[in-house]
């Protein structure tokens, strides 16, 4: 889609988490760090020039871990964006790395408080205005992880708290120990698995930040239904999908990630496309038949 107006993440409406305000089209930083989510991005200049258009997109949410490099996606973030005036800038611990694509839950809750700490440092910031939990770590209890997480509220540490790949019952058992801002979970076009925590984050009003949100599998084949919904639009496969994110839930925050300003600027200009109801309707129905048959055993 070629727009002949600036994109503007503003025109994706607002959430409010805590005290911030910000609009509902995000940026993930998992893709500005090396190979494998390892090391330093292959094309540093080509990272910072993307970080610091984000701001200038409207963009004031932005989606990050400590286990992304590790620590590099935060510490570019800060090299670019510091002192993030009118940015959110969230983070993640509860995974340790050991190499590229390696990943290993660890939930204890010193572990869990030396890593909000560290990112501090890394942000270079006072205080975490949104700290999540990467994952509930099953071999530790899960209610020990909930309390270092109060504990950190509790401290000053991180202002807001939310919770990642959680269903439900998750969610009610936090909800204990803390108010649950966020729930960040994978979710798109064709997987629909959590559903029914989307629906219960609308009913809540807890923000629901689907990661992998531009997934569209078959549905990308020449002559479907978003395919054709694509070409009657001018854009890109990526940007139905987005757009349809948008229109699912008034608590949908889509956090797309990339390390290049052209696809930044392809996907904030997903905005501007306002799908109508039959055109919802037929994706919704056909990413939902397409989640399902990929279900069913072979």
């Amino acid at each position: 889609m070629t727009s002949t107006t600036e994109p503007d993440a503003g025109k994706s409406g607002t959430f409010t988490i805590g005290t911030f305000t910000i609009h509902r089209l995000g940026y993930g930083a998992m893709q500005i760090t090396g190979k494998g989510v390892w090391g330093d991005p292959q094309n540093k200049a080509e990272v910072m020039r993307t970080l610091r258009r984000l701001p200038e997109l409207g963009v004031n949410f932005i989606d990050t871990a400590d286990s992304y490099g590790p620590d590099v996606s935060e510490s570019l973030i800060r090299e670019a964006l510091h002192p993030y005036k009118g940015l959110l800038v969230a983070t993640k611990a509860g995974l340790t790395r050991s190499g590229p694509d390696a990943w290993e839950m660890l939930g204890r809750p010193e572990y869990l408080r030396q890593q909000a700490l560290k990112s501090l440092r890394h942000l270079g910031v006072e205080q975490i205005g949104l700290w999540q939990l990467h994952r509930i770590d099953p071999k530790v209890p899960r209610d020990e992880q909930f309390d270092a997480i109060k504990s950190l509220i509790a401290d000053g540490i991180i202002a807001n708290a939310g919770l990642s790949e959680v269903g439900i019952e998750d969610i009610e058992e936090a909800s204990r120990y803390f108010t649950v801002a966020t729930v960040q979970n994978r979710y798109n076009l064709i997987d629909r698995t959590s559903e029914d925590v989307l629906d219960y984050c609308t009913q809540h009003g807890i923000g629901f930040i689907p990661w992998y949100p531009l997934a569209a599998g078959e549905l990308t084949k020449n002559g479907s239904v978003l395919d054709q919904i694509a070409k009657s639009h001018d854009a890109h496969h990526s940007q139905i999908a987005l757009a349809w994110l948008l229109q699912r839930s008034p608590v949908i925050l889509p956090i797309p990630g990339t390390s290049q300003v052209t696809h930044l600027e392809q996907n904030i200009d997903a905005v501007n496309i306002a799908l109508s109801k039959a055109e919802f309707d037929s994706l919704n129905r056909d990413g939902n038949a397409l989640f399902k048959r990929n279900k069913m055993p072979h």
